[in-house]
């Protein structure tokens, strides 16, 4: 068999197993991996699977307890000289507590004015997001829109981004990821600061987002709300 006639069986091939155009969504088969047998998610072994992925694609990344975030990010933003900064709507307002007080200026969106223009997100020092959730195998940072992460162009145009995970959300693999996460959502997966590289290998960063990616990992238990 030529290589064109193998190209062409596994195509026939793939077309035999597709579903039916017309099967509903909801009846699609979930034979694919759900589980993972090692760690349990948000467990300690899977933070430090997290850490060293996040740092071995070149990310910043902190460890802190919910009772030391606000100071963790306050020093974050003060050594990498952040004296403004985009925040989306949802951040908790007390992981800036400190910052401000050292005079950062916090920039909503939306604010009273509305979403922040791309020009207005290309002026500030950087935006501060949570996420949706933290796959430690392949160190990616999951944003799905929701409360405290924002828009996706909020990610995309500062040079900076600082984004706070809690070590309840980190999961082993993305299997678990896929089943906690709403497939409707406009999912942005982060693995890293944006890089590319010509054909000669030469990194660039920054080219189509963050050229500075740094994780304030929030470990043990967590504070309640009104704390």
């Amino acid at each position: 068999m030529s290589a064109r006639d193998e190209v062409l069986a596994r195509i026939a091939d793939a077309h035999r197993l597709a579903p039916p155009p017309d099967l509903p969504y909801a009846a699609l088969t979930r034979d694919y991996r759900r589980a993972d047998a090692g760690p349990q998610d948000g467990s300690a072994e899977l933070v430090e699977v997290l850490v060293d992925r996040l740092l071995d694609y070149k990310a910043l990344v902190r460890r802190t307890t919910a009772d030391g975030l606000a100071a963790t990010v306050a020093e974050a933003l003060r050594e990498r000289g952040v004296r403004s900064l985009a925040v989306p709507e949802g951040v908790e307002a007390g992981w800036l507590d400190a910052a401000a007080d050292a005079g950062l200026e916090a920039v909503a969106d939306p604010g009273p004015d509305g979403p922040l223009s791309v020009d207005a997100l290309d002026r500030v020092d950087g935006v501060l997001t949570g996420c949706a959730l933290a796959v430690a195998a392949t160190g990616t940072l999951v944003l799905d829109g929701t409360a405290g992460q924002g828009r996706r162009v909020v990610t995309l145009v500062p040079d900076y981004h600082l984004c706070v995970v809690r070590a309840d959300q980190v999961v082993a693999d993305v299997p678990q990821a896929v089943d906690r996460l709403e497939p409707t959502r406009p999912t942005t997966m982060i693995s890293g600061p944006s890089a590319t590289s010509d054909i000669e290998l030469n990194r660039v960063e920054g080219v189509h987002g963050p050229r500075t990616l740094e994780v304030v990992v929030v470990e043990g238990p967590a504070l309640p709300p009104d704390a």
